[in-house]
């Protein structure tokens, strides 16, 4: 005779399920950069390849688009927001960055995102946040630190890491965004509200990119990842399809699945992952401090991420709850 399945088994199945794809979204979304950066090196400029991946994401994604097109009516604002924070600005800028500075650097660069988020919170809308965020902030600059190597009069290209904390600054508003997204009735459907994203991302894009300017035969040619020659078109098909189509479903969906604080745990692997395969890939290495600074970035920003209570508890906040509806980890990088 079978044995009925529980709902706690079915849910300790869908968490499964959503650790997985969480996984498989930081995984995704880490290496973006590494598969980008060599095309910029073959010749394109960095907001020819942000235009690339964000143009050719929402094709893809247009058919959701079509399928959620009362969000045109109903939430306007949040659709150009999201559009011109969480995707046009937060991929320029972190390419940009890329071009000037190591692929680690400026992802960890950008995980100052929740410590600013936090200062949104407590001087902008003026509500208090809690000890263990504010311990987690201070981790997280301490960390960074140790990351751009402070002691030695910043080793990195100035502008390469001011583009980061231009990364980190959209990425606020992304979190800002998601958060309102997810307010009320009338909540955005978050893969509706990534479409769009990336339709207003695109025609943005298209404006400040001039991508009819851009040297196409280097699509047609080879990129070389630290000395080893790969097809162009294989790295724009992974930025694409793997790092922004597959890792923004994949996101969402664990988010769905998992509770906002855990699903903000495992995108904080979504650095580590970067700085791994930049280290393989790409043959960029990162000293001891900076390996140990990074350590320490991600443990701040996990403490300002998981602290956070429930909406509306009426307890201090941690992060303003960014990864609650709209989540999808990444820079959006």
């Amino acid at each position: 005779m079978p044995v009925p399945t529980s709902a706690s088994t079915r849910s300790s199945r869908g968490k499964g399920v959503g650790l997985g794809l969480a996984l498989l979204s930081a995984i995704a979304f880490g290496g973006s950069g590494v598969a980008a950066k060599p095309l910029i090196e073959a010749g394109l400029n960095p907001l020819h390849v942000v235009w690339l991946r964000v143009a050719g994401a929402a094709l893809v994604m247009l058919p959701l688009a079509v399928r959620h097109r009362d969000l045109l009516r109903r939430r306007p604002g949040l659709l150009a927001g999201f559009g011109l924070l969480a995707v046009a600005g937060v991929q320029a800028c972190y390419f940009a960055a890329i071009s000037r500075i190591p692929v680690g650097v400026a992802l960890l660069v950008e995980y100052l995102a929740p410590a600013l988020v936090l200062g949104w919170v407590r001087f902008v809308q003026r509500r208090p946040v809690t000890r263990a965020a504010a311990v987690g902030v201070v981790l997280a600059v301490g960390g960074l630190a140790c990351v751009v190597e402070v002691w030695s009069g910043l080793g990195f290209d100035a502008l390469g890491l001011l583009l980061a904390l231009g990364a980190a600054c959209c990425q606020v508003g992304y979190f800002v965004l998601s958060d309102h997204g997810g307010d009320g009735d009338e909540a955005a459907d978050p893969l509706g509200v990534i479409a769009y994203g990336l339709l207003v991302g695109a025609a943005v894009l298209t404006v400040v990119a001039r991508p009819w300017t851009m040297d196409w035969s280097v699509l047609t040619g080879t990129a070389r990842m630290d000395g080893t020659p790969v097809a162009a078109f294989v790295l724009l098909a992974w930025i694409v399809l793997v790092a922004t189509v597959a890792a923004y479903v994949t996101g969402v969906v664990s988010v769905r699945r998992l509770s906002p604080q855990v699903a903000g745990v495992v995108a904080c692997l979504e650095a580590v992952i970067a700085t791994v395969l930049a280290w393989v890939l790409l043959g960029e290495h990162l000293s001891a401090p900076q390996i140990v600074g990074g350590a320490v970035v991600l443990t701040g920003a996990f403490i300002a991420q998981s602290s956070a209570p429930a909406k509306n508890s009426g307890e201090p906040v941690a992060g303003g709850g960014p990864e609650r509806e709209l989540s999808a980890p990444g820079t959006t990088a």
